[in-house]
């Protein structure tokens, strides 16, 4: 599956898969994709509990087209196989992936995609479609992410947690998202963001950034929202509804942006047709556009579909 097929996912809304409250809300929300929470906003006492309430919301539905997904526990606890027996086995059916964090080594998702594998036959489920979503929290992780990305064909999205990640380096910062003190020039993240976005876009799958704890400084997640996006992300969490809008506008192309988009890919169309004289370069306005200006539009003009926008411009012909 290429990136250009999967769906979209601007806005990653977390969701504590304890409380009803919240779960209830998020079916109202705009967000493209929702993810029901076992691992750390649920409480150890309270992940039993979770489950089944994760297990009945997936199967009494309300959720439109937003795609769901559970993030489970990693597997270096105890919690794992019973997050992902009871809620696949329970609600696999009207689930579209697992989430699985702190990702260190390929094996790890070779591990989920096998105890997956053997819950959909037993189940009577489609074998292989429920996605994988890998969560990168450490260094190892990072290291190992190519691997990672291809360790199976489930894998839809590489995920940035930068919390745990900024832990496990010794990042000299408490504040998730922002750049630590003492680090004034350039952006103390960018590596891992494109080591990231590189293993992403090597094996066609989606770059997900991580979230911005500040959910009341909108403009602050806008601007490092931005940052990402202006890289080539695909989406970036949001811990509370104020962050969903800014999400969904920032991992979107501009209206123009989008409409030049179409309209290169319609006037490239037409020039390397007969009629347009089978040319490989040729102008549109004052830009010269090619092969390569083709590619550049695809990405631009997918993004834009997947987002559901709609053409307010498009380019015709010159007469003969």
């Amino acid at each position: 599956m290429t990136t250009s097929q999967l769906r979209a996912r601007r806005s990653c809304l977390a969701v504590p898969g304890s409380s009803q409250k919240f779960i209830d809300k998020a079916r109202t929300l705009n967000a493209d994709q929702v993810f029901l929470d076992l691992e750390d906003a649920c409480a150890p006492l309270a992940k039993p509990g979770a489950r089944k309430t994760i297990v009945e919301a997936l199967n009494e539905g309300g959720w439109g087209e937003k795609i769901r997904v559970v993030r489970v526990n990693d597997w270096t606890t105890e919690w794992t196989y019973r997050d992902v027996t009871e809620v696949v086995e329970g609600a696999g059916a009207n689930l579209d992936a697992i989430m699985l964090p702190k990702v260190q080594t390929a094996e790890q998702v070779v591990a989920l995609d096998l105890l997956l594998t053997q819950i959909e036959k037993a189940m009577g489920y489609e074998v292989g479609r429920i996605g994988i979503e890998a969560q990168i929290e450490n260094a190892l992780g990072l290291t190992n992410v190519n691997a990672i990305a291809t360790a199976s064909p489930r894998v839809e999205t590489i995920i940035f947690g930068p919390a745990d990640f900024m832990a496990s380096i010794n990042m000299k910062s408490l504040v998730v998202g922002e750049q630590p003190p003492g680090y004034d020039v350039g952006d103390a993240y960018h590596h891992i963001l494109m080591s990231i976005l590189m293993a992403a876009r090597a094996h066609d799958k989606q770059a997900i950034d991580g979230p911005y704890l500040q959910i009341k400084d909108v403009d602050g997640f806008r601007r490092v929202a931005g940052r990402s996006a202006a890289l080539g992300f695909d989406g970036k969490w949001v811990l509370h509804p104020g962050q969903i809008d800014a999400a969904n506008e920032t991992f979107s192309p501009r209206q123009e942006d989008y409409d030049h988009a179409e309209n290169i890919l319609d006037a490239y169309e037409w020039y390397t047709s007969e009629a347009g004289g089978k040319r490989g370069a040729a102008m549109i306005g004052d830009e010269m556009i090619d092969e390569a200006s083709r590619k550049m539009a695809l990405v631009i003009a997918g993004k834009g579909r997947a987002a559901g926008m709609q053409r307010t411009d498009r380019w015709t012909p010159p007469e003969a």
